[in-house]
């Protein structure tokens, strides 16, 4: 049985001097970032990518995670990822993802996120159902 992936992600110690700090994210190659702006009750994701990875990075905002390997029948587990966390979804791994709070959020991720080759990567699930979620602030 495979180990569990590590979910938030810690962070190295920033560089801080008197003009301020640099704050590495990542440092592995990766083919896309993007920013995601999310609404106070938005749900994301809902799938599982057969190859790719992302990190996420949480600017601003409140998010439960949810996520399970692909193929499990127990619940998802569940994260509260808070501004300034990482958290880490890897391939074969149903997530989603419910804004508690109006958010910004920065995604790395392995494969190019031009439309055809995301969407042929990517597997719909309703790992989440937005029907009863209760939002909590």
């Amino acid at each position: 049985m495979s180990e569990e992936p590590q979910v938030i992600t810690p962070l190295r110690n920033p560089f801080v001097d008197e003009r301020g700090e640099i704050q590495n994210l990542l440092d592995i190659p990766c083919s896309s970032m993007a920013i995601i702006r999310s609404k106070k009750g938005a749900l994301r994701a809902n799938h599982y990518h057969k190859t790719d990875w992302h990190y996420c990075y949480l600017e601003t905002g409140k998010v439960a995670y949810y996520h399970r390997k692909h193929g499990d029948e127990n619940p998802p587990k569940e994260w509260i990822i808070e501004a300034g966390q990482m958290f880490y979804s890897p391939p074969l791994y149903e997530h989603a993802m419910k804004f508690l709070e109006e958010s910004v959020m920065y995604v790395m991720a392995k494969n190019s996120r031009e439309m055809a080759n995301y969407e042929s990567d990517t597997v719909r699930v309703e790992l989440i159902d937005p029907r009863y979620q209760k939002i909590e602030g």
